[in-house]
């Protein structure tokens, strides 16, 4: 099935290229988002690549009740209009309650959907009315055919703006494995594939009473997925992991970016030539 292709800052997603959605987890200042997209944004236009800055204005699924959620979805949404303006390039921001959407709708440029809430009716109904593109992520306990009755309900509610998101299946406790297999499984309904890098690398609640993880793992995940097929990657990243408020033993250090790209952007190639080569 010809997979669906979605325009946005002069590029699409689904087209065969490779589309890069990243930032902090958690819009801990402007400074920090501001920093962190203008880096993501020079490197990504020095490569060809589409660039999306993400950042969360709540992380409503900490695991201690104690623990950093964000500055809150109006002041979120400001800043998020400020890097989108500044910096130029489209946003992205996840929702948690199904009265988020209009208002993020009217800022940013995709809606992402937490794994944990992908199967929430009213949440992804509500996310589909905004009109905007939705990143779907698969939740660990779902299996990824099952991701073709999710996107019939943004579907059946008007929009199918589409895009899923692979972040890792529970394996027993704190652990987490990537189904490659499932990459083409979702792939094969027509919609963008999103390869979630840094999640995939974390250990959730791993720590006691926060989330473990190992950054360096994102490189081998993500090159195996570039190798398997996918229309993008998603990554976290920040200037100092070790003093971010929240995922940051997963987060790529920013200065490794570049390194990170690099190596996908190659195996992403090297597969696109091999397709072309077979088609001919």
């Amino acid at each position: 099935m010809e997979t669906k292709k979605y325009f946005l800052d002069g590029k699409f997603i689904g087209d065969g290229s490779l589309a890069i959605i990243a930032g902090p987890c958690s819009l801990e200042s402007s400074e920090l988002g501001l920093r962190v997209a203008k880096f993501m944004k020079r490197i990504c236009d020095e490569r060809n690549l589409l660039y999306v800055f993400k950042a969360s204005f709540d992380k409503a699924n900490r695991t201690s009740v104690h623990a950093w959620r964000g500055p809150g979805l109006e002041k979120g949404l400001e800043q998020l209009a400020e890097i989108k303006t500044i910096v130029n390039v489209p946003v992205l921001t996840d929702i948690h309650e199904s009265y988020q959407a209009a208002p993020a709708g009217e800022v940013v440029d995709v809606i992402q959907i937490p794994a944990f809430l992908c199967r929430q009716t009213d949440l992804l109904v509500a996310a589909a009315k905004t009109g905007k593109i939705i990143n779907i992520k698969k939740a660990q306990f779902l299996a990824p055919e099952d991701m073709q009755y999710v996107a019939a309900k943004c579907r059946e509610a008007g929009n199918d703006k589409v895009i899923f998101c692979e972040r890792g299946t529970s394996l027993g406790y704190h652990r987490l494995i990537v189904d490659m297999p499932g990459l083409v499984t979702m792939r094969n309904f027509g919609y963008p594939v999103i390869f979630d890098a840094t999640h995939s690398a974390q250990r959730p609640g791993g720590l006691g009473g926060s989330s473990g993880g190992d950054y360096t793992l994102a490189f081998p995940l993500s090159r195996a997925a570039a190798a398997v097929g996918i229309d993008g990657i998603f990554a976290e990243t920040h200037p100092n992991p070790k003093e971010a408020l929240s995922d940051g033993p997963n987060m790529i250090p920013l200065e490794k970016m570049p390194e990170f790209l690099d190596e996908i952007l190659a195996i992403h190639n090297a597969r696109q030539s091999f397709a072309k080569t077979k088609e001919e």
